[in-house]
């Protein structure tokens, strides 16, 4: 399996150099966009790697699949989808157009910015310290490594540059979608953004998922097989931004992904695989990553569909 893994990597690697980093965040703008990386983690603990499995790389986005589940954990599902949607957004990930434009001014999915931020204030806690702290021990949980924490450098930058994240959170306050402070439930969401992860950590926690919501390792439930259905179905539909549906076709997996390169995608009773690369496409995705999970789900016939 790691030498077809090597095959795959090495076939679809012309594709970094048709994607950019993401540049709006001073920090992730001094990744190597030739870092390319997969690592498999099946529900029988086994585990196929290939590439650069050992770089570190900020979990941005993928985080938001650990904060619905949370939300989901501490409020329930009608409370949850009360402030949030399920639907797919054919806008950009940073949107405001549809907080506007929609009667009920909620977000259209937990994925989008804007309803991470609402499920965010959703979380147990009573302050965004105590917030963030709820998800970061879960994503420890989910991945089995305690060390996982706050890359510092990244936070910073993400707080002095988010700008249009506190547009969407003021906005979301004004309409009474959250009634937390909004710079203290900003202040989480920018930690959670910045935590710092490896590709065996990202494919641990999708093996979670994988198996039900059960740690492989340990055969422990985490998450109810209720919560986790609900979870892969909208990482099926919205996991990818404004590409869920084309990914979806060509791949196949419920997927989420994050623009520091990571994509997390979850073949249900098999496996958690995470594909690494910073170069991004227009939608913020992963492109040579896209390529290799496109590749492995052929090859693995792990579509869904």
């Amino acid at each position: 399996m790691n030498k077809k893994l090597e095959e795959i990597i090495n076939n679809n690697r012309k594709y970094v150099q048709e994607g950019l980093v993401a540049s709006y965040i001073p920090e992730l703008a001094k990744a190597n966009k030739d870092h390319l990386a997969v690592h498999i983690f099946d529900v029988n603990c086994n585990e196929n790697y290939f590439g650069d499995v050992d770089v570190k790389f900020t979990i941005q986005s993928v985080s938001k699949v650990i904060t619905l589940i949370c939300a989901l954990l501490d409020k329930g599902e009608d409370q949850v989808f009360e402030k949030v949607g399920t639907e797919p957004s054919s806008d950009a990930f940073n949107s405001i157009a549809r907080l506007e434009t929609r009667a009920s001014h909620i977000p259209l999915n937990p994925f989008i910015n804007a309803g991470a931020i609402v499920t965010t204030a959703l979380i147990n806690g009573d302050n965004g310290y105590e917030k963030f702290e709820r998800v970061r021990n879960l994503i420890r949980k989910m991945a089995d490594n305690d060390s996982i924490d706050v890359n510092y450098n990244v936070y910073n930058s993400e707080k002095l540059t988010g700008n249009t994240n506190r547009a969407l959170a003021y906005y979301l306050k004004g309409a009474g979608i959250i009634c937390d402070g909004v710079e203290d439930i900003l202040d989480a969401y920018f930690k959670l953004c910045s935590l710092e992860v490896t590709a065996r950590d990202i494919a641990k926690i999708a093996s979670v998922l994988a198996n039900k919501g059960v740690a492989p390792w340990s055969n422990e439930r985490i998450i109810g097989v209720d919560h986790t259905r609900i979870v892969l179905a909208i990482m099926t539909t919205c996991g990818l931004y404004d590409s869920s549906g084309n990914f979806a076709v060509k791949v196949g997996m419920p997927s989420k992904s994050g623009v520091g390169g990571c994509i997390m995608s979850v073949a249900p009773k098999k496996m958690g695989v995470c594909v690494f690369g910073p170069a991004l496409d227009q939608s913020g995705n992963s492109m040579a990553g896209k390529m290799v999970l496109e590749e492995v789900s052929k090859e693995l016939d792990l579509s869904i569909f």
